[in-house]
């Protein structure tokens, strides 16, 4: 939880960074010793453990592994902020020696790596109709970090069954999958449990709100969209066309078709072949388009959130989630995103 003194800092302008980082005690989840480092990063994603991190360290003790916590120290005009950044199961395996002066590169990994290393018992299943949040704070038990869920949590339309090598975190994805929620983990290693982003967390733009670099690379992948698609059951098939003059991808707008085909279908309930191959057509025409940038360090924005971008001349317009993200452990704390617009 980032700590402000002295007034509000202006995350749109530069701000003088100092980075130290803490061990924390497993039972109380409380900072202890303090430690020097002298540079790395921090990596979030959308998949996997979520998050990792690398440090630099001086003298860091070899054949440990010990919770650590990454504090960023903000100053800016008077106004200042005290931010952990990132807390973590650290290793070191490397060392580089010079005399009696050692520097370590320290690995990290997410809170959530203990429910990565621990299996389900063999039968495990999570019933229908508990709160999916529910199951998943009982599955994150074997790690230390504090969990929150959010209230009214959907529940479960039917079990989910463990497979072999399921581990605690694999079930938890699949349960978030159920219910279309997230994992939300905050700088001092509390997990979130809740519902998916619908607005923005955070605004950037050309006027109040300037924060990204001007060099970005945008991309979309439309080109192998499907304007025609053919789905099959046994001797029966049915095909859909998109032939909307309006539409970027259709037969008329691109002059030529663009086929795919479907043999494993799988129809909703009282769902026609035909009504089935139109859904997928428009599943498989929704194109992404995602933009990758630097910017300005914003203490409240991870992966999975929703920012607004509204940048006309880099085509940048609309609402995007936040796909990953890098913090350089830097002047400024410089950030790299990935984004993908949602609306």
């Amino acid at each position: 939880m980032a700590v402000a003194r002295g007034g509000i800092m202006n995350w749109n302008r530069g701000f003088s960074a100092r980075y130290y980082a803490t061990y924390v005690d497993a039972s109380t989840w409380r900072d202890t010793e303090r430690f020097e480092i002298t540079g790395g990063s921090i990596s979030r994603q959308l998949s996997d453990l979520l998050e990792s991190a690398t440090l630099d360290c001086v003298n860091y003790p070899q054949n440990t592994e010990r919770w650590v916590r990454v504090y960023l120290d903000a100053r800016q005009d008077g106004a200042s902020e005290h931010i952990p950044l990132f807390t973590g199961l650290a290793v070191a395996p490397d060392r580089d020696i010079d005399g009696r002066f050692i520097t370590s590169g320290v690995q990290c990994y997410s809170v959530l790596q203990p429910a990565a290393d621990v299996l389900l018992p063999r039968g495990w299943y999570a019933p229908v109709g508990l709160a999916g949040a529910e199951i998943i704070r009982d599955l994150l038990t074997v790690t230390p970090a504090r969990v929150e869920i959010s209230p009214d949590s959907p529940r479960l339309k039917s079990a989910i069954i463990a497979e072999n090598n399921e581990s605690n975190l694999t079930m938890v994805g699949k349960i978030l999958t159920a219910i279309n929620w997230r994992l939300r983990i905050l700088g001092d290693g509390t997990i979130q449990v809740t519902s998916k982003s619908t607005e923005p967390i955070a605004e950037f733009d050309i006027f109040d709100n300037d924060s990204i670099e001007p060099q970005l690379s945008t991309k979309s992948d439309w080109y192998d969209c499907p304007n025609v698609f053919r789905a099959v059951v046994g001797d029966t098939y049915a095909v859909a066309r998109d032939d909307d003059g309006d539409s970027i991808l259709s037969v008329p707008t691109r002059g030529r078709e663009v086929w795919k085909e479907e043999a494993d279908c799988k129809l909703n309930e009282d769902e026609t072949l035909a009504e089935y191959a139109r859904r997928r057509l428009k599943e498989e025409q929704q194109t992404s388009y995602t933009a990758h940038y630097d910017r300005r360090f914003r203490p409240n924005v991870t992966v999975s959130d929703f920012v607004e971008l509204r940048y006309p001349a880099q085509d940048l317009m609309g609402v995007f989630i936040v796909e990953s993200q890098s913090i350089e452990l830097g002047y400024g704390a410089r950030t790299t995103e990935e984004v993908e617009f949602i609306r």
